[in-house]
């Protein structure tokens, strides 16, 4: 029996991570597609502005804020679709948060905030969410991960392990989801033109728009194959480059990144932490959607 595949008849369509970037672009197109979105993000402000955008088209957005990483939050987020729409057929778990760390400069609030985002934050959404579909007797999971969940990059220790964790976590889950009539699959992009990528400190070859990156994957789930990957002449090639021996690896990626010629970045007294100053531009730049950004 071939899995679940959602249908605009079916029920709603639940994404996270809709204020912006990708998650703000599927949003639209599955609307397009005669869609009922609900959109969650935590600025009500642009999901209104989201659900005025989508007032023409032959679907709807229906703004729901909210943060993915409380658990009781997503939860009554889940409970308003049930009680509101009566079935969830689709759900699109796209928030993320990237911040760059350096191995000279090593916090662990960092790697807290990503996982908590990233992987928790996708969990505590997933976990309503499938139980919902088992009860309704199934329903499409699209988790949004990424290609530097494959390997490690420079400044990724965070972002890419929690993306890597997503992966895992879409495969593990696929056997118990395909009994239980669940399609589950996971998103690795490469590289969108999203403000979460505006600070990368190296070349981000074949960088691609978010409304492509959104049609791309929202073919991918009418598709339904495990994997959705874009775009593929850069994907894989990295899915190439992951398989190569360490020796060669770390040689192509330094060489391909320029890594090997950026120096370490000045040690702060406190032994690793920001300094002030630094700390204080880090923030300007996260306000103003640069190195540190959250796709929601």
């Amino acid at each position: 029996m071939d899995l679940y595949r959602a249908r605009p008849q079916d029920g709603v369509v639940w994404v996270t991570g809709a204020s912006s970037g990708i998650g703000r672009a599927v949003a639209l197109k599955l609307a397009q597609r005669g869609f009922t979105v609900v959109a969650t993000a935590r600025r009500e402000e642009a999901l209104s502005r989201l659900a005025e955008e989508a007032a023409s088209l032959r679907g709807s957005i229906v703004p729901m804020p909210g943060d993915v990483t409380d658990e009781t939050g997503m939860a009554n987020i889940m409970a308003s679709i049930e009680a509101r729409h009566t079935r969830l057929a689709l759900c699109v778990f796209n928030a993320g948060v990237f911040l760059p760390v350096h191995g000279e400069r090593l916090t662990v609030d960092r790697f807290e905030k990503t996982f908590d985002v990233n992987l928790l934050g996708v969990i505590k959404g997933l976990v309503p969410a499938a139980a919902h579909m088992h009860r309704k007797g199934g329903g499409q999971i699209a988790i949004v991960a990424s290609v530097t969940g494959y390997f490690g990059l420079p400044t990724s220790a965070a972002y890419g392990a929690s993306k890597a964790a997503l992966i895992n976590l879409a495969e593990s889950l696929k056997f118990d989801f395909d009994k239980m009539n669940i399609r589950i699959q996971v998103v690795d992009p490469g590289f969108v033109d999203t403000p979460a990528t505006e600070g990368n400190p190296f070349p981000m070859p074949a960088l691609i728009e978010p409304e492509d990156a959104a049609e791309r994957l929202v073919k991918g789930l009418e598709r339904g194959g495990f994997e959705i990957t874009f775009p593929r002449r850069f994907t894989w090639f990295l899915k190439v480059l992951q398989k190569l021996p360490y020796l060669i690896f770390f040689s192509l990626v330094s060489r391909g990144t320029g890594w090997n010629d950026k120096p370490l970045r000045p040690r702060s007294s406190s032994g690793g932490a920001e300094a002030p100053q630094d700390e204080g531009r880090r923030q300007k730049e996260a306000a103003s959607g640069g190195v540190s950004h959250r796709s929601d």
